[in-house]
């Protein structure tokens, strides 16, 4: 499944703006919003084991941004 939601991050003083996981740089000041997009209920098993990868993803931008 692929990650898609609003994602802002800060870069070179300015606010950039995604809608897809994968499109958001390497490198970044901070993460200023992470809102995944979480599928309608009722929810499959394999949904509920996507969406239980949201906070290790959030995680991994975190340690991404250089100004933590």
């Amino acid at each position: 499944m692929i990650l898609t939601g609003e994602f802002i991050v800060l870069k070179d003083k300015k606010l950039l703006k995604f809608t897809k996981y994968s499109d958001i740089p390497e490198s970044f000041e901070h993460v200023i919003s992470f809102k995944p997009d979480y599928p309608e209920g009722p929810h499959t098993q394999e949904e509920h084991d996507f969406m239980e990868t949201f906070n290790s993803k959030l995680q991994e931008l975190m340690k991404r941004a250089s100004g933590n």
